[in-house]
């Protein structure tokens, strides 16, 4: 038995007799891997009538906290660290998890322990174990942060900070990280909080541990009150599949490939990409709409490249490539070529739930296609006959509003409170950074 599991083994006992167990080294830094965490817990979303945000309610307060920062910023990391040892001073009881990289350059400067995934192909993925996800970036964090979840049917919900060269996706400023944070850890806490109980069995343990309490009791102050529970904004990914010439689905690569994954699609909160890469020659992608026997074909775009985007990537290279910004609250998607050889191929929106195939036709001269979700580019490209197949994610169940279970998506924290709950942050965020109607050859 090695030395941390007959530490824990022996915390857990003396915890069993109903005593107080600390653990009995100063200093913890360790790294451990994800597996050791309880299971992730799912919130509900509840809709409301004011508005078209969703409420967030959590069963008991989120532990296991996973944190995605931008890399190679000073600003970042140095703020990273700040708001770590303010989460694990002021909630002990939650679980700090970080991608591999990170985790390594972080964990000498805590005195807990950290935890992380696998680095190996067939590794837990953190869908089966994260109950919320914080980032620190930009638009391409958030991107990232959802990649991790690319296999996922269920994501967590995202609180982001916006540190980075856009700020479009996030909308907190990180210095309102300790208020942003208790507002979402309280969620669905009865109001006023129960009063602290000082005959808790505490036990060090790094939060994973059987005996940690897992509930608001340990909690001081108040909860905001049922109606003022954290602001959701459910983004749509689209759901992705990729075949060869014979109809077989191709299999997953890293790093969206796990041991046991039973889901067979990829999803993307921004868009899918097919380009030409660096050949020389352009891409001829025939686009069907529809599903057999029903299916029809729209046209062979020869162009670039080709995008089909979410209304969420519709403000990202869907609108550098001439396409229509959409709300994202509206269900639909985006198809936008890229440079096409003919200037009467328009940019077009479809419903969500329209199937649409992109198969690499004969006549492409190009040995490959290269093939990009939400800017993961895939090893092996397409090759003639081989088809990407996307969708629209189902995020809710069928049903009347407010019967309704909400169970796909990306779950994005919005600012709330005060004179701006019920306020549509999307349309003053898109006005403040593309500036429209502004003048040119003025500062702004």
């Amino acid at each position: 038995m090695t030395q941390a599991l007959w530490r824990c083994w022996r915390s857990r006992s003396v915890a069993s007799r109903g005593s107080k167990c600390f653990s009995t080294s100063a200093v913890r830094r360790e790294i451990r891997t994800i597996e050791e965490l309880p299971a992730r817990q799912y919130p509900s979303f509840k809709e409301t009538s004011r508005h078209d945000l969703l409420a967030l309610q959590w069963p008991s307060p989120p532990r296991n906290i996973l944190f995605v920062r931008k890399d190679d910023d000073q600003a970042v990391h140095e703020a990273l660290l700040e708001y770590i040892r303010h989460v694990r001073s002021s909630y002990p009881e939650t679980n700090l998890i970080f991608e591999p990289h990170v985790a390594r350059q972080l964990h000498d400067a805590f005195d807990f322990p950290c935890y992380t995934i696998g680095e190996n192909e067939g590794a837990l993925p953190y869908h089966d174990k994260v109950d919320l996800t914080s980032t620190l970036g930009g638009d391409g964090t958030i991107l990232h942060a959802a990649s991790l979840f690319a296999t996922a049917r269920s994501v967590p919900p995202v609180l982001s900070f916006s540190m980075g060269t856009l700020g479009f996706l996030g909308e907190w400023k990180f210095a309102e990280y300790k208020r942003a944070f208790r507002e979402v850890f309280v969620s669905g806490a009865p109001d006023p909080l129960p009063a602290q109980h000082s005959n808790v069995t505490t036990c060090n343990d790094g939060g994973a541990g059987p005996n940690s309490t897992s509930s608001w009791e340990n909690m001081r102050g108040k909860a905001m009150g049922v109606s003022r529970n954290s602001r959701i904004l459910m983004r749509n990914r689209l759901r992705i599949g990729l075949f060869n010439a014979a109809g077989e689905r191709l299999p997953h690569e890293p790093p969206f490939a796990h041991a046991g994954d039973k889901c067979e699609d990829i999803f993307a909160l921004n868009e899918v990409l097919l380009h030409r890469g660096a050949l020389p020659h352009l891409s001829h992608i025939t686009i069907l709409i529809g599903s057999p026997p029903h299916q029809r074909t729209l046209t062979t775009a020869i162009a670039d490249g080709f995008l089909v985007s979410t209304p969420t990537g519709s403000t990202a290279y869907s609108l550098s490539s001439g396409g229509s910004i959409v709300h994202p609250l509206v269900s639909s998607l985006l198809l936008t070529p890229i440079c096409p050889r003919s200037l009467s191929f328009r940019p077009l929106v479809l419903p969500a739930n329209t199937p649409i195939t992109l198969r690499i036709d004969e006549f492409n001269r190009g040995k490959e296609i290269e093939v990009s979700v939400d800017g993961v580019r895939r090893r092996e490209g397409l090759k003639t006959g081989m088809e990407v197949r996307v969708i629209g994610e189902e995020v809710r169940t069928a049903g009347a509003p407010g019967a309704r279970h909400w169970m796909g998506g990306v779950p994005s924290i919005v600012r709330s409170g005060g004179a701006a709950d019920g306020e549509d942050h999307w349309v003053g965020g898109l006005n403040s950074l593309l500036k429209f109607n502004y003048p040119f050859g003025e500062d702004g």
